[in-house]
């Protein structure tokens, strides 16, 4: 799982408000770390074919949340993606 400090790190950035623990965008973000790692992971051992599959659950996943915020919010969509991609998790 994830680390504790990089995980409480990605929360105060991208939470919507001090309690927030689930909106979309604080979501994709996790997502897109645990996708990092993972695949951090496979690199090393190619033949995991379970942390694969768990891989591609995960990518559907973000895939899907990144769609709705697209569909409600395009210009939160933007910043989301623009903010992903500044700190390497896309």
């Amino acid at each position: 799982m994830l680390i504790k400090d990089i995980k409480a790190a990605i929360v105060t950035k991208f939470a919507q408000s001090a309690n927030d623990s689930g909106s979309c965008e604080l979501q994709v973000a996790l997502l897109s770390m645990r996708i990092k790692q993972i695949s951090l992971h496979l690199k090393s051992f190619p033949k995991d074919n379970h942390s694969r599959r768990g891989l591609l659950g995960l990518v559907g996943q973000r895939k899907s949340f990144l769609k709705y915020i697209k569909r409600t919010n395009e210009t939160g969509h933007t910043a989301l993606v623009a903010a992903l991609k500044q700190d390497g998790y896309l």
